[in-house]
């Protein structure tokens, strides 16, 4: 792994973290404080005012556009919509405790389909690391768990579009060589035309308002500019990270996220903080760090492997290296709700 490459995934990793502590700062003032409570069609603005930066940016010549699939980059497209709409549904379903345990759930079952479907593994000492987050982050942040039949079946089709939708992104980047930029030009308007048809029956459903009816002050046109403007970098750097790690490593960096957000909602708004928050994060925190050191050593172990001629390495590992080379290695699209 070449130094560059290293510093392109950290500056990738850095760039999702800030602009999405960002994003849920802006969106909490939009919606909480100017009572602007329309996530799912904000969303699809998000997504439409990403797909117009990103088509000046081709015709400036800053990316080449490549052709993908057309069945595949609409179907892709609709499920990461899909997905989003699902996500807001379960919290609006939901208590609040059962939708993050939604979110908890998301790696289990990413990795679980990698396992089955793409047959990935995983070391004991990576799902020990991802035990303890988990762990950390629901000791952070799950009060109460409430369950109910709709809610609950919302939320097991939110756990399975969004973890489909996520392996699809890292997996149709390397599988096509398509970068990030490419895959986000072609399927953000899908993603957007699906939220934009959607958004506001889900939101009326959820808020009980009408989107269209809402009088748009002028802070509150500001919030929204401002939001769909820091949602370009925050969906630009979700497709950069799934594409240059691994769907299992977004959604660990989606849990720093809510560990960010948490603190910062005691530093900066006063929210209410207590022993349990502090350690939940504490833990959530070390068992990134386990996580992050055991992701980095088995990373820099393959490469070596890989750097070693044939005939050096052992015989029972010769074989499976020529076997592999063809083998299936692997929003939100970003929705308000994985965040707020």
């Amino acid at each position: 792994m070449s130094a560059g490459f290293q510093l392109g995934v950290i500056g990738s990793l850095a760039l999702s973290v800030a602009s999405s502590v960002a994003i849920v700062i802006c969106n909490k003032a939009l919606i909480s404080t100017l009572g602007f409570p329309f996530a799912t069609t904000l969303t699809s603005w998000h997504l439409m005012v990403t797909f117009c930066t990103l088509h000046v940016a081709q015709r400036l010549h800053f990316f080449e556009p490549k052709a993908i699939d057309g069945q595949t980059v609409i179907l892709f497209g609709l499920l990461n919509g899909t997905s989003i709409g699902l996500l807001n549904l379960s919290l609006g379903f939901n208590s609040i405790g059962f939708y993050q345990m939604t979110k908890l759930a998301i790696i289990p079952f990413t990795v679980l389909l990698e396992t089955i479907f793409l047959k990935k593994r995983f070391s004991e000492s990576i799902r020990l690391s991802l035990l303890v987050l988990l762990l950390g982050v629901g000791i952070a942040s799950v009060t109460d768990l409430k369950l109910n039949l709709l809610g609950s079946v919302l939320s097991g089709l939110a756990i399975a579009t969004t973890c489909v939708g996520q392996i699809l992104t890292n997996t149709i980047q390397k599988k096509l060589k398509v970068s990030s930029t490419q895959l986000l030009y072609q399927s953000a308007p899908y993603q957007a035309a699906i939220l934009f048809a959607t958004g506001p029956f889900v939101d009326q459903l959820l808020t009980k308002q009408n989107v269209f009816a809402h009088k748009y002050s002028a802070p509150v046109l500001g919030f929204i500019v401002l939001s769909c403007l820091i949602a370009v970098s925050v969906n630009f750097s979700t497709f950069l990270v799934i594409g240059t790690t691994s769907p299992v490593t977004y959604q660990v960096l989606g849990h720093l996220k809510t560990c960010l957000v948490l603190s910062f909602g005691y530093t900066l708004l006063h929210d209410p903080f207590t022993l349990r928050n502090i350690l939940g994060i504490l833990i959530a925190i070390f068992g990134m760090a386990l996580y992050s050191y055991f992701s980095v050593r088995e990373s820099k172990k393959k490469s070596t492997n890989d750097a070693l001629p044939v005939s050096q390495m052992p015989d029972k590992e010769a074989e499976p290296l020529l076997a592999t080379k063809d083998s299936n290695d692997t929003k939100k699209a970003n929705g308000l709700s994985h965040d707020c």
